[in-house]
């Protein structure tokens, strides 16, 4: 028997390692390229093709990321429970192929959208109900697949190298989700240039195709290499974990707490390392004590009703979600403030965009601004600054993740700030300029105007998403990695 468990933890040893982590980012990257590479041109379709207004066309546009951000959270129930992250990977990204694949017959079959308007009664028809039923429909494959694929790979891909046995897993763990979310923000770079550069000069038939092609080469990558990840398995449903904690907790409510350092007074797990809760958020032990052991405890050792009695792990699991749930918050305001896609595409189709006689960069790449800093900080952070600070120092040196959320909510005010500014400089001008009922016009200022605000969003998340996602990774519990993954999507 020993002999046996042996050759199991050698074989799940030999699993996982840096060796997987190309597929892994490879699969998340090319599904960023084909899925961010949609979005910045998206309105300019809505407005042309569908003939809806700006207002119309946006809210679809805010409910599609919203949807898309939402739906992580789910999934990753969904892998921490049910499917596991392989599982949950693949059927997102085969989710998001699908998805694409609708979205790019949109632009093929002329039947699917609504017909030029009639240039001399310059009038246009609205999309009709099965036109809007296919345009909808890709949006939420692809809103599915992204669930799927963004909360499970980042986890999927930690799984690979944590071993919290290794003094320096901490050390490994900041700077792969730190190089993680650098190859994420070159692949969104390349989306946001090279997809939307194809979109505005081969048209979206080849504009939505190329994404199509990038997600089918996503998935099989990602099913090339299963046999070497290392595949942990899903446990339990958490949410019914956490109902019945809450119902248990509220049932014992009546109930003396044990006196400290009591054994046996709490159910938890044989092979469990922890043997009784923690102090914090004290109302929820009484979960996890023992009322009769004869009646409460089956022979396994596992709690006859799990409805009246849950182990010690549970009740921890749960304090740690409600405990970085303040936290978690602060990152609201941000969200919203890096939730302005639609608009700056707007505001730059109306400014002047040249940057020589002959060459302008496209209205929906000027969101590449805001992937560069974010890039260009992670690789100065994780290759200059730590290494130098912790040389002058003669010791290891690390920026607290609080302290880099905090900067991160300081410098998305600043953006907000500029933005703000600089819009109202611009509708001055195009007021002054006659261009108040002319939306197609062109101003005369410099669509670089926009770029310090891009640069200072990047920042912000380069700060506040990655401190974020690294302090959800490490106050959370293993079997809820997937989640720590999706709340700051959240």
């Amino acid at each position: 028997m020993e002999e046996c468990s042996d050759e199991r933890e050698m074989g799940r040893s030999k699993k996982g390692g840096l060796i997987t982590l190309p597929f892994v980012i490879g699969n998340e990257s090319l599904e960023k390229v084909a899925s961010y590479g949609l979005v910045p041109n998206m309105i300019l379709y809505l407005i042309k093709d569908y003939h809806m207004g700006v207002a119309e066309g946006t809210n679809m546009l805010f409910f599609w990321q919203a949807a898309t951000n939402f739906t992580p959270i789910l999934a990753a129930f969904v892998a921490d429970a049910y499917l596991g992250r392989f599982l949950t990977i693949g059927l997102g990204s085969i989710c998001s192929l699908l998805g694409m694949i609708l979205l790019w017959l949109t632009s093929m079959i002329p039947q699917s959208k609504p017909p030029t308007c009639d240039i001399l009664t310059q009038t246009c028809k609205s999309p009709t109900a099965a036109q809007m039923t296919l345009l909808i429909s890709s949006f939420v494959l692809i809103s599915i697949g992204a669930g799927g694929v963004r909360p499970c790979s980042l986890a999927f891909g930690a799984d690979q190298l944590d071993r919290r046995d290794n003094p320096k897993n901490d050390r490994v763990l900041e700077s792969f989700f730190g190089w993680y979310y650098a190859s994420a923000a070159i692949s969104v770079l390349f989306a946001l240039t090279a997809i939307v550069y194809i979109q505005d000069h081969l048209g979206y038939r080849v504009g939505f195709g190329v994404p199509a092609l990038l997600m089918l080469l996503s998935v099989l990558v990602f099913f090339l290499a299963s046999p070497l990840y290392l595949k942990m398995k899903a446990s339990k449903s958490l949410l019914t974990r956490f109902v019945q904690v809450v119902v248990v907790a509220y049932r014992n409510r009546n109930l003396t707490f044990p006196l400290p350092n009591s054994t046996g007074s709490y159910h938890h797990r044989r092979d469990s390392k922890i043997v009784a809760p923690t102090d914090k958020l004290r109302f929820l032990n009484k979960a996890c004590i023992i009322k009769n052991t004869e009646q409460e405890i089956a022979p396994d050792g596992s709690a006859s009703n799990p409805w009246s009695l849950c182990t010690v792990e549970q009740v921890e699991e749960l304090k740690a979600l409600i405990k970085v749930l303040p936290l978690w918050s602060t990152g609201i305001i941000m969200s919203i403030n890096l939730s302005q896609n639609s608009f700056p595409v707007l505001q730059a189709t109306s400014m002047d965009r040249h940057l020589t006689k002959e060459f302008q960069i496209p209205a929906g790449s000027y969101g590449m601004f805001n992937i560069i800093s974010l890039a260009v900080w992670v690789i100065l952070y994780d290759r200059a600054i730590l290494p130098m600070a912790s040389k002058l120092k003669g010791k290891p040196v690390r920026i607290g993740v609080k302290l880099r959320m905090g900067i991160g909510l300081f410098l998305t005010c600043m953006a907000m700030a500029v933005s703000a500014i600089v819009e109202n400089t611009r509708r001055r001008k195009a007021i002054r300029e006659g261009f108040l009922n002319n939306p197609q016009a062109v101003v005369n200022m410099s669509a670089l105007w926009l770029v310090p605000q891009f640069c200072l969003n990047g920042l912000a998340e380069a700060f506040t998403a990655i401190g974020q996602t690294e302090f959800f990774y490490s106050e959370l519990p293993k079997s809820m990695s997937s989640i720590a993954a999706a709340l700051f999507g959240l």
